[in-house]
């Protein structure tokens, strides 16, 4: 497993942008998948978008799509979320995790290492 340690989250309003990273240690960073799910109160955790070991596939849920964009750098074993045009609903806490599984990096259940969570909160 890796070790992964989010920031960046913050209170912004209504059609603002945010910029999440997520630092990872331990095993070798580019042989995961990594994503980004989150939970927002009263709701289960969703994986909300995700790249492969390599950054050439990324997938994205519906409610997200055209406004946030995953992205990596393995040089720094870093992964980024960038939200912008946010939304009172994108309010949740936000986790990034690892994947050893990069054929199903898609999928939540292939997920094994989780940081400790940002909260973004966006206002209307």
């Amino acid at each position: 497993q890796v070790q992964l340690v989010e920031s960046g989250g913050g209170l912004v309003q209504a059609g603002g942008s945010l910029r999440l990273s997520c630092v990872a240690s331990g095993r070798t960073f580019n042989a995961y998948a990594m994503g980004w799910f989150r939970q927002a109160p009263g709701k289960e955790r969703e994986l909300i978008c995700a790249i492969t070991a390599g950054g050439g596939n990324k997938y994205y849920v519906d409610s997200v799509k055209g406004r946030f964009t995953i992205s990596r750098d393995n040089a720094k074993n870093t992964v980024y979320l960038q939200m912008n045009s946010l939304k009172p609903e994108d309010t949740a806490v936000y986790y990034c995790a690892a994947s050893p599984n990069n054929y199903y990096y898609f999928q939540a259940r292939t997920y094994d290492s989780w940081g400790q969570g940002t909260q973004v909160t966006v206002s209307s």
